[in-house]
C-alpha cells in the first residue's frame, strides 16, 4: 500500500477552507459503465430468498446470534450513533428538527411533564440510519428485480421497507484502516480497495465470515473534530467498487462505516453512488450510515481484537425506506 492520502500522517493534507481536503484524491482506478454493470451482474443475488425484501438478513440465523454472544468477554457496551444534529453546516444540509412540545404547562397540574418533538430528513450525511432495500434503485429496479415505479410511491415502499428487516443480531468486524496503516485517519477521496481488506484482516486478526456485519472506520469523525466539517458528498473515504465481489464471497448481511460506504468522487462513470447500487440493489445487504466508530476503536484497540457482538433495531415503519438507529456493539 502506497502512494494514497491515506498512507500519510494526518493533516498533511488538509485545505485552507476549515477541513476541506486539498489535493487530488486517489478514488480510481475508474470504472466504466459497462465494466460496472459487469460487476453488478456478478454480485446479484436476486432469487435467492423467499422474503426478498429482508435480502442478506435472511441469511443471519439464530445460530449467528448465539455465537455472537458467546464471543463477548468483558460486556463493554459501545453506542455508534451521532449527536442528534441540529445544526447547519457543509455535512448537514437539512439539520434534524429537536424543539420541546410541553414545558409543564399543557396538562393538569401534578404531575407536571415535559415533552419534545424530533423530526430527520435523515438519508443524509448527518444522522446515524439504516438504508432498508427500498432506499436504491438501479435501472428502474430495487433489489430482487422488483420495478421502482410499482414499489414505491408518495405512501411510501410496498418491497423492501425497513420494517420488513426487523431487528439484526449478528458479528460485527471493525476494518479500522487507520489503525492498521498507523494514522489518524483516512483523506477525503481515498478509496478502499480489496487488497485492503486482506492486509486488515492479516493486522487486526480477524476474517470476515458468513453473516458478519462489516464497519469500516476511515476516522471521518476525528478528521472533522480536529479539522473542522467539509462537503462529503464531494469527497469522502469509503469503499472502491473492486472491494465488493470479495465481501459478496463473504455471504456478509451489512455494511457500514463512519460515512456513507461510497467513496467520493465515484469511481464509475454516471453511478454517484456505486457501492449503494452493488450493496443494497444486487447483493441485498443493507447500510449503515454515519456511524461514530472512533470509541468503538478505542475499545477494539484496549481489548485487542476486532470483532463483537452487534445489535441494530431500526424503528418499526411500515413503508419506510430506512430508520435512524443507534447500532451498539458489545465486547
Amino acid at each position: 500500500m502506497s502512494g494514497n492520502p491515506g498512507d500519510a500522517p494526518a493533516g498533511t493534507a488538509g485545505g485552507a477552507r476549515g477541513g476541506a481536503p486539498a489535493g487530488r484524491p486517489d478514488n480510481g482506478p475508474a470504472v466504466s459503465r459497462q465494466e460496472f454493470d459487469a460487476l453488478f451482474a456478478s454480485v446479484r443475488t436476486w432469487g435467492r430468498w423467499a422474503e426478498a425484501d429482508r435480502g442478506a438478513w435472511n441469511g443471519v440465523t439464530a445460530d449467528h446470534a448465539r455465537r455472537a454472544a458467546a464471543a463477548v468477554r468483558d460486556g463493554t457496551v459501545v453506542p455508534m450513533a451521532r449527536p442528534w444534529d441540529t445544526r447547519p453546516g457543509p455535512d448537514n444540509a437539512k439539520p434534524a428538527l429537536h424543539y420541546m412540545s410541553d414545558l409543564g404547562d399543557v396538562q393538569a397540574p401534578e404531575p407536571s411533564v415535559h415533552k419534545d418533538f424530533l423530526a430527520a430528513d435523515y438519508h443524509g450525511k448527518s444522522v446515524t440510519h439504516l438504508d432498508a432495500l427500498s432506499h436504491v434503485a438501479y435501472r428502474g429496479q430495487l433489489y430482487d428485480g422488483r420495478a421502482a415505479r410499482e414499489s414505491v410511491d408518495a405512501a411510501g415502499a410496498r418491497f423492501g421497507a425497513v420494517s420488513a428487516l426487523g431487528p439484526l443480531v449478528t458479528r460485527g468486524v471493525l476494518v479500522d484502516l487507520p489503525a492498521v496503516l498507523g494514522v489518524d485517519w483516512l483523506e477525503p477521496g481515498r478509496a478502499v480497495h480489496a487488497r485492503d481488506v486482506v492486509a486488515a484482516q492479516e493486522a487486526l486478526g480477524v476474517t470476515i465470515g458468513d453473516g458478519d456485519a462489516v464497519l469500516l472506520r476511515s476516522g471521518a469523525l476525528r478528521r472533522r473534530r480536529e479539522l473542522g466539517p467539509w462537503n462529503p458528498d464531494t469527497a469522502s473515504a469509503g469503499w472502491h467498487v473492486d472491494a465488493l465481489p470479495m465481501l459478496a464471497e463473504r455471504a456478509v448481511a451489512l455494511l457500514g462505516g463512519d460515512g456513507d460506504s461510497d467513496v467520493r468522487p465515484s469511481p464509475v462513470e454516471g453511478v454517484h453512488s456505486p457501492v449503494h447500487a452493488l450493496a443494497v440493489t444486487a447483493m441485498g445487504v443493507p447500510l449503515l450510515d454515519n456511524l461514530d466508530l472512533e470509541p468503538l476503536s478505542a475499545a477494539c484497540a484496549e481489548a485487542g481484537r476486532y470483532t463483537f457482538l452487534l445489535v441494530v433495531a431500526p424503528l418499526n415503519v411500515p413503508g419506510g425506506t430506512g430508520s435512524p438507529v443507534n447500532p451498539v456493539a458489545v465486547l
